[in-house]
């Protein structure tokens, strides 16, 4: 055997280079994409934004031998590995996504959320605010403190202490996009099950919220939504005529200068956007279940487009399972 099998047999860790030349989605977008650009500014002068065709090229390089690479040598054995150059984006590249996910999982865990319970809050938008927030993202900082807040006032409610005495943590992951690839802003929120209260020795001491029932998540959501609206409607993205609420800015869809809006509002409706077939439903595929899907879920509430879910918990010595959430 040579000293470069040996290495490898030895050691538990092997690194194979990938190939994303072989893959579907590089394909995908090596065969379509002078054409999609192409379709999308055809007819007028506006362009779509850099940093679009720059997420596309930087993805089309990575991992690509012929656009930089290491050259490693073990000293030892004398094997050596060519390890290609990433991108690091944060789009449409699987392998920079996917690094990047676990690595700040593992921050997260290692380094930011204590050894307390954890419970998972995710809040879904009716479809004309996930338009909204693709084209006006500035907006979901306001909205996150909203959800923070009232999430927070329950907790402490609950623990039967003063606002001023008490506060619990949360980190919000913004998810962008649905479980068919679709345009989908909603938010996760890894929220502390509980809250810290100040004592009178002036150390702050944990105390786990009690166990989460489906009665005031209708509640909780019934103030998310108001506070929300109420907010977007100051602003003027929201206009109230005659007991109905709708989108102000539905007008920078067509806007011509705008050519993302209407590629996000197609993505938020799974509708096609370019081409003979602009407008219609996208083709979907899934399996026929086996058995009837329940019509509610546990721990779940649902009005006017928006959900509410708060069924998934990490106890406090499950931190594997809470990296993997």
């Amino acid at each position: 055997m040579s000293p470069a099998l040996r290495a490898a047999a030895a050691s538990p860790v092997h690194y194979e280079r990938r190939r994303p030349e072989e893959t579907t989605l590089f394909h995908l977008v090596q065969g379509h994409l002078e054409t999609f650009l192409a379709e999308v500014e055809a007819g007028g002068a506006a362009t779509l934004p850099q940093f679009v065709k720059d997420e596309f090229d930087a993805f089309l390089e990575c991992g690509i031998l012929a656009h930089g690479f290491l050259r490693l040598r073990c000293a030892g054995c004398g094997h050596e590995k060519l390890v290609a150059f990433s991108c690091k984006r944060r789009g449409i590249c699987p392998s920079c996504g996917a690094r990047r996910m676990a690595e700040t999982a593992a921050w997260l865990v290692d380094r930011v959320i204590p050894r307390v319970p954890v419970r998972q809050w995710v809040l879904s938008f009716p479809i004309p605010l996930r338009s909204l927030f693709a084209v006006h993202p500035e907006l979901l900082a306001p909205v996150l403190q909203i959800i923070h807040r009232v999430i927070a006032t329950h907790l402490i409610r609950q623990a039967g202490v003063k606002r001023s005495e008490a506060a619990t943590g949360a980190v919000t992951l913004i998810q962008r996009f649905g479980s068919a690839a679709n345009l989908n802003i909603h938010l996760h929120g890894l929220v502390l099950d509980g809250v810290y209260h100040t004592g009178t020795e002036g150390a702050a001491v944990f105390h786990p919220a009690p166990a989460l029932t489906s009665e005031p998540l209708p509640a909780l959501l019934g103030k998310i939504i108001k506070r929300i609206l109420r907010l977007l409607t100051r602003q003027g993205h929201l206009v109230e005529e005659e007991g109905m609420t709708y989108v102000a800015d539905a007008h920078a869809i067509i806007d011509p200068e705008n050519l993302l809006a209407p590629l996000q509002a197609a993505s938020c409706t799974y509708r096609i956007a370019l081409g003979p077939r602009a407008g219609r439903k996208v083709l979907s595929l899934q399996y026929a279940p086996r058995r009837a899907a329940p019509i509610t879920q546990q721990l779940c509430a649902n009005a006017h487009g928006f959900s509410l879910h708060a069924g998934v918990r990490c106890v406090a010595d499950q931190r594997s399972n809470l990296e993997h959430l």
